[in-house]
């Protein structure tokens, strides 16, 4: 999985990042949800981008896509998987193999309102990553997956409480 393409890229950035701080501020394009029918919901983005979720039967849905919160773990576990292969590709270490897995434990009480207290979204989360070097010291894939962690942005949106503002438009 060594790309000198990735290092070069990022190195061109850093360095623009660097002599342009003022730069690094953006706004991220929006994901737009519709309910298309139950609880089937379809997200768009940029470029045409789209993602379909639904929930299980349980809870009324149809159990035909994967539900939002799968998505997160999805998300986290991506999000990770890139960022050591972009650090690893940064320090020139080669990797022959990433696997990252993102589980969660959940109350359900909580998305429907029940139990004192109970929150809605996950309590605990674990990632496991696996990975393999060709030619780095196990020591080198720690640091490398400790850095990557400590700099993914999903990861950081995961474990940092975002301030949120809520917009509710109504037909006049």
């Amino acid at each position: 999985m060594s790309d000198t393409r990735i290092q070069e890229a990022i190195a061109r950035v850093t360095q623009y990042f660097a002599d342009n701080p003022d730069k690094g501020a953006v706004s991220d394009k929006a994901a737009v949800a519709t309910v298309q029918g139950g609880l089937v919901c379809r997200a768009e983005g940029p470029n045409g981008a789209t993602l379909i979720s639904d929930m299980p039967k349980t809870v009324g849905g149809g159990g035909s896509a994967p539900t939002p919160g799968w998505f997160l773990r999805a998300a986290l576990a991506n999000c990770d998987a890139t960022v050591i292969a972009m650090r690893a590709a940064q320090l020139g270490v080669e990797l022959a193999h990433i696997e990252v897995a993102v589980d969660s434990t959940s109350d359900d009480r909580g998305i429907f309102g029940l139990g004192n207290g109970v929150p809605p979204g996950p309590q605990a989360m674990r990632v496991r990553v696996t990975i393999e070097g060709k030619g780095a010291s196990a020591q080198q894939l720690r640091e490398i997956v400790e850095w990557a962690e400590a700099h993914s942005p999903v990861g950081d949106a995961i474990r940092r409480a975002i301030p949120t503002q809520l917009e509710i438009r109504l037909p006049s």
